[in-house]
């Protein structure tokens, strides 16, 4: 019988642990904002050029290509 609390108790003792570390961190934990002495300066975002997206055949060119020639029906 003594046997199963363990496993059984695991779930529970975890749940504290989390609840008890919500607590420590909203109560223990220092509040006060530390703010940055200057904000961190962004670069602007200029691309050096367009994408170019690769040309996609057509299905009607794939599909006649793929197939021989005489395979086709007349």
């Amino acid at each position: 019988m003594y046997a199963l609390i363990v496993p059984a108790s695991t779930p529970f003792v975890l749940l504290a642990v989390v609840m008890a570390l919500s607590w420590w961190e909203d109560r223990i934990l220092p509040t006060s904002p530390i703010e940055p002495a200057e904000p961190p300066a962004e670069a602007p975002f200029i691309p050096a050029a367009p994408a170019r997206l690769p040309q996609l055949l057509g299905v009607e060119s794939t599909l006649t290509n793929a197939t021989p020639d005489h395979d086709r029906l007349p």
